[in-house]
């Protein structure tokens, strides 16, 4: 599937920001100071190494360093692997077998599920791979469609049309503000996005999933620009499948491991397309024939990454004590904010705003379309605010509750507005 152009971005909802009267700009800066007062996520910044002076807006990318990973990293190479080498794959406090689900029943509460229905491991192409012919195959017979999100992340598309070769189903892209009425008898599985990673859009994931399961198809949700900002649900909706990243929002470092969700009413009947030994009832011992693991380990396929799964361990220890809904509330109030800014600072008819403006509809990040984007992002990179751009012209700005703060914003937007100025 394509990426979609401009011209495919929403229309957007309210008039274009422009400059607010000199005398009340000060007031941001001053509000910015007291809404970090305020805020009772602002301490948790201090679990994170980030560099002096510079706004880190590019969380929905890759999310900063967690302070204590370079040390358990440390212990990892040094401690596991250096000294007690291949024993740690079952001994003491190291178990790195058991980390695939170890550290899925850590994301389980990020993403609104209960322990033993998450398993990390893979990448998201690998688990979205997984999940699709897993859902084909749990689908009702006779069925021959597989709804995808028209606007979706490019690999979703080709993974998609992959799978549908495989399971003899056939791609139906759709607009995801009309994917419930597209759903049908013909409907075998439908994929959406929970978040369109370019404008910020929050698709509904409780009344979409509702209408896939009315239709009698299955669903798998993307949550790679959800898990982390904003609460899910999974369980509660009744979801069936979903994968997601943990580089961004959940900030597991580079390449970290994705995961997925198999919902437990499902577990008995997932059928993986890819059984590597990880999954196997007995994996050791070396059958020729494949006997699925009972539970959500089935859908482990080989060796793990040990030193990046272990990184991504110590990385949600930044989570300790967080709610999620608290840092739903911070991400709205900082987007608002933010939107407020740009609007002040920015002169009018210079950006254009892709983002909806209801919080229903809203995910954590506030995306923004002028001309040569390219280039503006790299002058506000240049002036300590990393932003990100999306081809041809839009600004994407990630919000990350856990280390942005209020003055962050304001300092981002008014560097935007100096660009234009």
């Amino acid at each position: 599937m394509s990426e979609p152009t401009a011209d495919a971005l929403p229309t957007p909802p309210t008039p274009t920001p422009g400059p607010a009267p000199v005398s009340t700009l000060p007031d941001l800066a001053a509000r910015a100071e007291a809404l970090d007062a305020a805020d009772p996520l602002g301490k948790l910044r201090d679990r994170f190494t980030l560099p002096e002076g510079v706004v880190y807006l590019d969380g929905n990318s890759l999310g900063a360093l967690p302070a204590g990973v370079a040390a358990r990293l440390a212990e990892v190479v040094t401690e596991q692997w250096g000294t007690r080498l291949i024993r740690s794959w079952t001994e003491g406090e190291a178990n790195w077998w058991n980390a695939p689900e170890r550290i899925g029943d850590r994301i389980a509460p990020l993403v609104g599920a209960a322990a033993g229905q998450v398993v990390a491991g893979d990448s998201t192409s690998v688990n979205l791979f997984k999940a699709l012919v897993g859902a084909a195959r749990l689908a009702a017979p006779g069925r021959t469609e597989l709804l995808v999100d028209a606007a979706t992340f490019p690999t979703d598309g080709y993974i998609a049309e992959s799978a549908a070769r495989m399971t003899g189903l056939r791609v139906v892209p759709v607009d995801p503000a009309a994917a419930a009425e597209a759903m049908g008898p013909e409907t075998a599985v439908v994929l959406l996005n929970h978040a369109d990673y370019r404008t910020g859009r929050l698709h509904d994931l409780p009344a979409l999933t509702a209408a896939a399961h009315a239709a009698g198809a299955l669903v798998v949700w993307d949550l790679c620009h959800t898990a982390g900002a904003l609460p899910v649900g999974l369980d509660a909706h009744a979801v069936d499948l979903a994968v997601g990243c943990t580089y961004k929002y959940l900030n597991g470092g580079p390449g970290a491991p994705a995961y997925l969700y198999v919902a437990a009413r499902h577990q008995s009947a997932f059928d993986s397309p890819l059984p590597g030994w990880n999954g196997h009832a007995d994996p050791f011992a070396m059958t020729p024939s494949y006997e699925a693991a009972q539970g959500v380990a089935r859908a482990r396929v080989g060796t793990p990454d040990i030193l990046s799964m272990l990184a991504l361990e110590a990385a949600l220890d930044a989570w300790d004590g967080v709610a999620v809904e608290d840092v739903r509330a911070k991400s709205l109030a900082l987007t608002d904010f933010f939107l407020d800014c740009v609007a002040a600072y920015v002169p009018a008819g210079r950006v254009e705003l892709v983002t909806p403006t209801g919080h229903a509809q809203r995910a954590s990040q506030v995306s923004l379309r002028t001309e040569n984007a390219d280039g503006v992002m790299r002058e506000l990179i240049s002036r300590g605010v990393i932003g990100d751009f999306r081809a041809p012209d839009v600004l994407r700005f990630g919000f990350t509750p856990l280390y942005v703060g209020f003055a962050d914003a304001e300092r981002a937007a008014r560097a935007l507005g100096h660009i234009f100025g």
